[in-house]
């Protein structure tokens, strides 16, 4: 069974990364065809957020934990980002907070500088920070799907979903000031 997800995590990840870019486009063009997802995910933009850091908390700790994939130091450092990234967007759920996006934007970009970094590392980059981990390094690669997607790209995937969720925030909290 831990195998079958290990296998299937990375066309999730493919799928997602086709998800993003329509999403994407759809902000771009929310004025033409993207008008109802753009909307849609704007209204849903924390909900979606707080989703999107918990399935990056289950999976870091699935790869770490379940299939002994031994985190570098700058997968600690994803981590130390990522992570408070689910509190802040349930506290915002549950309180209804508005500005969830304000205090995740920060978190989100470290992230997302950290993963891009190790990312182009784990392609083939040369590495000017030293990295290790008791069982391997940040160079190591213990996934590699589709030529690209590695467990840094996840992390950049994730990150970007925050990201782009953030955007999405914005346009609507403009256009619907008091929804």
């Amino acid at each position: 069974m831990v195998e079958n997800i290990n296998l299937l995590l990375p066309y999730l990840v493919l799928f997602s990364h086709v998800v993003w870019v329509v999403l994407f486009f759809a902000l771009i063009f929310r004025n033409s065809w993207g008008m109802i997802l753009s909307v849609s995910l704007g209204k849903h933009a924390i909900l979606l957020a707080c989703l999107t850091a918990l399935v990056a908390i289950i999976g870091s700790l699935f790869y770490s934990e379940i299939m002994g994939f031994e985190p570098c130091s700058l997968c600690w450092w994803q981590r130390v980002f990522l992570y408070p990234l689910a509190i802040i967007f349930w506290v915002a759920l549950w309180k209804k907070a508005e500005s969830a996006f304000l205090y995740a934007l920060p978190f989100a970009l470290a992230s997302a500088l950290l993963a891009a970094y190790q990312s182009y590392i784990s392609l083939g980059g040369t590495s000017i920070l030293p990295c290790t981990a008791l069982g391997g390094a940040c160079s190591k690669i213990y996934v590699m799907a589709f030529g690209y997607i590695t467990i840094p790209m996840m992390s950049l995937t994730v990150s970007l979903y925050i990201l782009l969720l953030a955007w999405a925030d914005k346009i609507y909290g403009k256009n619907h000031p008091h929804s």
